[in-house]
């Protein structure tokens, strides 16, 4: 004799709204992030003067390798700063992007 089982799932519907005063603490956390993204844009800022001064000082004295380490941190630099200031953006597009897969 054979049993027939038959299961049946119910999907439930789970909903996602995120909320900065959701929680306990969250203006504190929120300038958190506001004072990591200064320190972080400061440091690119630092490691932009830097190159720039690596880059210019390889140049003048004919040392290629000087000069391709202070471009490439130069280059660095402006992509450090590029991420983190799109970075509210960005998370934001690919959080809209997720809420629309079904």
């Amino acid at each position: 004799m054979a049993v027939l089982l038959r299961t049946s799932f119910t999907t439930a519907s789970v909903h996602l709204s995120p909320g900065t005063s959701s929680l306990p603490g969250s203006a504190a956390l929120q300038n958190l992030a506001n004072g990591i993204a200064g320190w972080a844009l400061m440091a690119a800022l630092v490691g932009l003067v830097i190159g720039a001064g690596l880059w210019a000082l390889g140049a003048h004295a004919q040392n290629y390798q000087q000069s391709f380490t202070g471009r490439r941190t130069v280059l660095a630099s402006l992509a450090a700063a590029l991420v983190i200031g799109a970075a509210p953006a960005l998370i934001n597009f690919f959080f809209a992007t997720g809420t629309t897969v079904k």
